[in-house]
């Protein structure tokens, strides 16, 4: 992988922190040695029968038909506000979470509630805002995914919104900002749901978040990105393991006076001689495909998005935005003082400047000032930007495809409007979301006649639906579909040959990576709702990349919807009266 040598060189000579955390990540600790492993959770809270979960498993119960009720509701309180810090040692305006970047955790049971007030003080600017919890189903509960335009209004600067929902799936997953390309900014945080598993392990070591990173702020990119004769590669300036890593300020453009530090610091794990440990990776960026690994040790696949899997072993894990993996990692490498390199690389697909993200793990009674002289793993870099085969992830838990009820096929297509401008289509519509008037809300009064620039789809009653996803495009995309978890049936390059690889237990995930001139088909059961399917690609969907699928209608025009949306809207509507909106991409 040749992560270290050359572009690196004196940069990071040494693991020593030139910044302290605040300065890099204000009230944040995750990437140092006093974050805590996830081992409190579960030893300090209500176990009936042992766990929450009584007898159910991660092998023999259908995660989407049964899970525990516990009762329990687990409270956060959230703010959202602007703030300066340096996570590599480059400073500039971010968005905070609590004063933290990344966000805070949010951790409970499977089968717990959750219930997050956010509060917007975002200021000078002001902007709406609002929180997509990555991943979770949101059964009988769609106006609390978190789309603005989709299932809510933004929330306005200045005013709070009290999200709930339960845990209906356990694994791990992540929080972000869903307002334009907003969590490019900083508003990311980890969240972790306890539940049932067959593997052993020894300690929970919890989230490694990894993300491209930007110098400058998001709008300024997209106002860039999408101005005539504007390029849609946005390239990263660098990349992040747990919000850190240093950066090299020589390289730093001519006549740009921003402070900038050398060796800000990287993110510290501490391992256990001889311990298994579960690391919880998740691909947090706005961009680039990751690719994971820690010198010299295989990493045993447990879980992918919020599906378990049976364990394979590898020595590199591929992540595209928003997908996640549960890896163990024993700690039997070296002795008990030695130190390895944890590196995560942006792929040759993704456009980056600096690709190379390096952390450092310890050993119980290594000297955690001393810098790793390990050498990584030599796997050369894929050349298709593809997750790993169909063939090699299988759930724990099997489920064969259903018959689709329908089918339908949608192509993925870059093309120039009038201004020049390069924007993307997606199932022959470049979208922009009318914050004013969330689909959800329409729906739910029976109006189902939208302008063709929403990009929605009505699935009526259909009970399974398989997508078909052609990409017309030069690279690959992560796609996300809210609300499901979906069997992945095949991908490839070039045309789909009808071939399903696994049709008795197909994989099944949030996101999948669909290649460069290939396809990808996947098919969700029906929970009913309005949901956003899109690119993760942040300024991908700024740009268009970005689909409205209304779920079951009929029952969606049952749903009784609380009052708090209503009023969340009446209080954005006020707020646009006074005020513009700066609305200049999809805002999605």
């Amino acid at each position: 992988m040749g992560l270290v040598s050359g572009l690196l060189n004196g940069v990071v000579d040494t693991v020593k922190s030139a910044l302290g955390q605040t300065k890099t990540n204000g009230a944040s600790l995750l990437g140092t040695l006093v974050y805590p492993c996830l081992a409190f959770f579960l030893t300090n809270n209500p176990l009936p029968n042992g766990y929450p979960w009584g007898t159910l498993t991660d092998f023999a119960n259908n995660p989407y038909k049964e899970f525990p009720k516990t009762g329990v509701v687990r409270y956060y309180d959230f703010t959202i506000s602007r703030g300066v810090i340096a996570p590599d040692g480059y400073e500039r305006p971010v968005l905070l979470v609590n004063g933290a970047f990344p966000g805070p955790l949010i951790e409970a049971n499977w089968g717990d509630t959750i219930v997050v007030n956010v509060n917007n003080n975002i200021t000078g600017p002001e902007e709406g805002t609002s929180i997509h919890w990555h991943g979770f189903l949101q059964k009988e509960t769609p106006w609390e995914d978190g789309a603005p335009g989709v299932t809510q209004c933004p929330i306005p600067p200045k005013k709070s919104y009290r999200y709930e929902f339960i845990a209906s799936l356990y694994g791990s997953t992540w929080y972000h900002a869903h307002y334009s390309a907003q969590y490019a900014g900083g508003v990311v945080g980890p969240m972790v749901i306890h539940g049932p598993t067959q593997a052993k392990y020894d300690i929970d070591i919890g989230p490694v978040m990894l993300s491209d990173w930007y110098h400058k702020a998001y709008f300024d990119l997209i106002k860039e990105m999408l101005a005539p004769h504007g390029s849609p590669r946005v390239l990263s300036d660098n990349n992040l393991i747990n919000g850190k890593m240093s950066f090299d300020c020589s390289t730093v453009a001519p006549g740009d006076n921003t402070p900038c530090t050398n060796n800000a610091g990287i993110s510290k794990f501490k391992f256990e001689t001889g311990k298994t440990h579960r690391l919880r990776l998740i691909n947090s960026g706005a961009d680039g495909v990751q690719r994971f690994s820690i010198d010299g040790h295989k990493l045993t696949v447990i879980a992918e998005d919020f599906t378990p899997v049976k364990p394979y072993d590898t020595n590199v894990v591929i992540l595209g935005v928003g997908q996640r993996a549960d890896v163990l990692v024993k700690a039997d490498a070296g002795k008990s003082d030695s130190v390895f390199w944890m590196r995560s690389t942006l792929t040759g697909c993704s456009p980056a400047r600096q690709p190379n993200a390096l952390a450092a793990v310890y050993y119980d009674k290594a000297d955690t000032s001393k810098t790793p002289e390990s050498s990584p793993w030599v796997v050369p870099d894929p050349t298709s930007c593809a997750n790993e085969q169909l063939i090699k992830t299988e759930p724990l838990y099997p489920i064969a495809v259903p018959n689709p009820t329908f089918t339908q096929t949608m192509d993925i297509e870059t093309f120039k409007n009038a201004s020049d401008v390069t924007l993307w289509k997606f199932n022959g519509a470049s979208a922009r979301v009318n914050y004013n008037n969330p689909v959800l809300l329409l729906a739910n009064q029976g109006n189902f006649s939208y302008p063709p620039e929403w990009g929605v789809v009505n699935y009526a009653s259909n009970t399974s639906v398989r997508l078909i996803i052609r990409n017309k495009s030069p690279g690959s995309h992560p796609m996300h579909l809210h609300g499901h978890n979906s069997y992945i049936l095949a991908e490839g390059l070039g045309e789909w040959d009808g071939t399903v690889t696994r049709p008795q237990n197909p994989h099944r995930r949030d996101v999948h990576l669909v290649r460069a001139g290939g396809y990808l088909v996947m098919q969700f059961d029906a929970n009913p709702g309005v949901w956003a399917f899109h690119c993760h690609i942040a300024w991908h969907a700024s740009g268009g990349f970005f689909s409205t699928l209304i779920v079951d209608s009929k029952k969606v025009q049952r749903m009784r919807l609380p009052g708090d949306i209503q009023d969340n809207c009446k209080a954005w509507d006020l707020w646009t009266r006074r005020n513009v909106v700066d609305q200049i991409d999809s805002g999605a």
